[in-house]
């Protein structure tokens, strides 16, 4: 046994580190294609695009993607090489991503929105500054300082395969100038990132044995469960609005109404129960709708454009989530303004 790990270990050493920063299991068989998504708003001033990928489970034996999303990096002047798989010894192995003054290799693999395969092209750091470019990037609404307009053309890259090397594998290498990055000093994935990773890794439906390549959640405007810092005031709030009915928290039942009548409270409670059941109804409808209209997009398979008419597909499914979510509010409203209110004590005299 103790032979077998020497001459393991002496194989990992002979791996070049532009393959493979950190060996970890080695899978039989590689990921799915990257899936086609729209890309959410950045949040705010200083956020900086990190793309979706697939990460493995050992536990499940199973590939789980791992949503894009806006990150604030560690330190000014610092930006994401994406991790990717790629083909040794064997299996497939993932090689983390890293934080660093310069984006190195990450495998050749088209991630989109400015990780082409070979750099980055979404923005720049510039006197201490960061500059998004607008015609990579959804730059809507926030705080915005820096933006400028670069046409980005590296071909007809459609290509959606997502490992390096092996059968079917992109046969890329890096070259001088990302070997070099390599060799930089780098800061690995923050917390929120991490964090973000255990969250998919959590939910079964980002699975792809369960999803079959199609997951659930394929991108947030913020990692998942994190809250920001929002201004000068100090609050927080979450992530962006919801792009879907899914993406929403369950319904939640008021406190139940104590007026003294039991039987107008129990009439009352019965018309709560009606309305969530219907709100639910009325969500579900529209998931299976929106769902629908995914699955036509994506059965095209000869679209031009799909990242363009993804992005207005999800957001008129936003549109349509955040109309659903103002009428189930103003219904809720009406129902409790004619909640059942305390009978006025009786015996007391009159001022």
């Amino acid at each position: 046994m103790r032979i077998f790990k020497f001459l393991f270990a002496f194989l990992l050493m002979a791996i070049p580190a532009t393959m493979f920063s950190q060996v970890g299991v080695a899978v039989a068989f590689g990921p799915p294609e990257i899936p086609v998504y729209a890309q959410p708003d950045c949040p705010d001033d200083g956020y900086i695009w990190t793309p979706g990928y697939w990460a493995y489970d050992d536990s499940i034996s199973d590939y789980y993607w791992v949503p894009g999303t806006w990150v604030e990096p560690p330190e000014d002047g610092y930006l994401w090489t994406p991790g990717y798989w790629g083909w040794g010894n064997g299996g497939y192995f993932f090689s983390d991503g890293y934080w660093g003054l310069d984006v190195g290799f990450y495998g050749g693999i088209n991630y989109g929105y400015g990780y082409w395969g070979g750099g980055y092209d979404g923005g720049r750091w510039d006197h201490g500054h960061y500059y998004y470019n607008r015609s990579v990037n959804r730059i809507e609404g926030g705080n915005f300082h820096n933006t400028y307009n670069e046409n980005v053309n590296h071909g007809n890259n459609d290509n959606h395969v997502s490992y390096n090397g092996g059968k079917g594998g992109l046969a890329a290498r890096p070259n001088s100038q990302q070997e070099s990055a390599a060799r930089q000093n780098h800061i690995p994935a923050i917390a929120a990132q991490t964090s973000h990773a255990q969250a998919a890794r959590a939910n079964p439906e980002q699975r792809a044995g369960v999803n079959h390549g199609n997951p659930s959640i394929t991108a947030t405007a913020r990692p998942s469960g994190a809250e920001n810092k929002a201004g000068s005031g100090g609050e927080t709030h979450s992530a962006g609005p919801p792009i879907h009915p899914k993406d929403l928290p369950a319904i939640s039942r008021p406190e139940a109404a104590n007026s003294g009548n039991a039987k107008a409270d129990q009439k009352y409670e019965t018309k709560q129960t009606q309305l969530i059941n219907r709100q639910n109804a009325d969500r579900a409808n529209l998931q299976q709708k929106q769902d629908t209209e995914h699955a036509q997009l994506k059965a095209n398979a000869n679209l031009q454009k799909a990242n363009d008419q993804q992005q207005r597909l999800e957001q008129k499914h936003q549109q349509q989530t955040q109309r659903q979510v103002q009428q189930h509010t103003q219904q809720q409203q009406s129902l409790q303004s004619h909640q059942p209110q305390p009978r006025s004590s009786s015996g007391g005299s009159a001022h």
